[in-house]
Formats: structure tokens, sequence, C-alpha cells
């Protein structure tokens, strides 16, 4: 053996709330569809995609700054009522 080891790099992204990185994994990835924020846990759906910790405080941050409609390239205002409701469930 060579003495390597294999470590792979952990993507990382940007919370759109309050502007952290972190892991890939520890966000939760949002998709414009119709107008509508919508949750993609999965991150499977097709589309640009916004990265959000899933915490009510990122959540609101992002709501108040406007950062979903400038991270996702929308034009006027998008929906976040089934975000908040899918945060809200999440959160214990």
């Amino acid at each position: 053996m060579s003495g390597r080891t294999r470590v792979r790099a952990c993507p990382e992204r940007t919370c759109v709330g309050c502007r952290e990185r972190a892991a890939k994994a520890d966000l939760l990835r949002i998709v414009a569809i119709e107008g509508e924020c919508v949750p993609d846990p999965r991150g499977t759906l097709p589309g640009r995609g916004a990265y959000v910790h899933p915490a009510l405080v990122c959540l609101d941050q992002a709501v108040r700054r406007r950062a979903f409609t400038r991270a996702l390239r929308a034009p006027g205002t998008l929906d976040t009522k089934a975000l908040r409701r899918y945060v809200e469930q999440a959160t214990p």
C-alpha cells in the first residue's frame, strides 16, 4: 500500500437563508414549479435549484430577503406555503 487513503470530497452548497456553506446532504433543495417553491428532498426534480437549511430560521431569512426569486431566477414572487409546511413537519 502506498499509504494513501481514498477520501471523497463532499459537495458543498450555500444556504440562501443564512448564507453559510454546508454539505449538500445537510441542505434541502428547492425548485420553482409554476410559481411555487417546491421542496425536492431527493434532488431529482428538473430545473434550477436553490439550497436552504431545513429550519424555519433560514427559511424566514430567505423569504424576507427574497432569496428564492433571485436564486431560482424566477419572474415575480414565489409562493412558499408548501415549503413552509414541509419544513414545519420535518423539524421536531
